[in-house]
């Protein structure tokens, strides 16, 4: 199925009630839910599963392998690496229906999530945050952070281009100056 406006693999499914964005691109053996959103100029990789329900935003790419479960919110930007994983409650077992547990998870505008990580239910990664492939986030990420391990821990600062600080918070391609301030980072020129 394609329209002028956006483009689904004939093998995705997409449920009715759904919003897609001009421009976005749904590949193999997706499975959109219903009443679910995209955005504009998002790349919806092979093999993903988003809803019912779910939000996501413009500009968003969601390699293979990721489900985005109800509760998650995806802001402008976002990347979500191949295999990635949203958990949606803290105590999951077989025989014990939790859906009215699900904890929210946001992830703001710019994020970039690894391949292989893992983000615990009810976190919220800041703008611009990256988190490290294999990492487990428990807690949640400030802007601008470098997040690696189990359980991840800040390594750094990262820029809006995704270019890691050093000491002077310069960023090497654009040149562009933060400041940090009670452990966060700010955009300062």
């Amino acid at each position: 199925m394609s329209t002028a406006n956006y483009f689904v693999h004939e093998t995705a499914v997409v449920d009715s009630g759904c919003e897609i964005g001009a421009g976005t691109k749904i590949w193999h053996f997706t499975h959109v839910l219903s009443n679910s959103k995209i955005g504009e100029r998002c790349v919806i990789g092979q093999n993903v599963c988003i809803g019912p329900s779910v939000r996501i935003g413009n500009g968003c790419k969601i390699q293979n392998n990721v489900s985005v479960y109800p509760g998650v919110t995806l802001e402008d930007d976002v990347f979500c690496g191949p295999s990635m994983v949203f958990t949606n409650v803290l105590t999951p077992r077989a025989h014990i229906e939790r859906k009215d547990e699900f904890a929210p998870t946001h992830v703001e505008r710019g994020a970039t999530i690894g391949a292989n990580a893992t983000i615990v239910c009810g976190t919220r990664i800041g703008r611009f945050a990256m988190i490290g492939a294999g990492a487990v986030v428990t807690k949640d990420v400030p802007p601008f952070a470098l997040v690696v391990g189990n359980p991840a821990r800040r390594l750094g600062w990262v820029s809006e281009t995704g270019e890691r600080l050093g000491t002077d918070l310069v960023c090497p391609r654009t040149k562009t100056r933060y400041r940090e301030t009670d452990g966060r980072l700010e955009r300062i020129a």
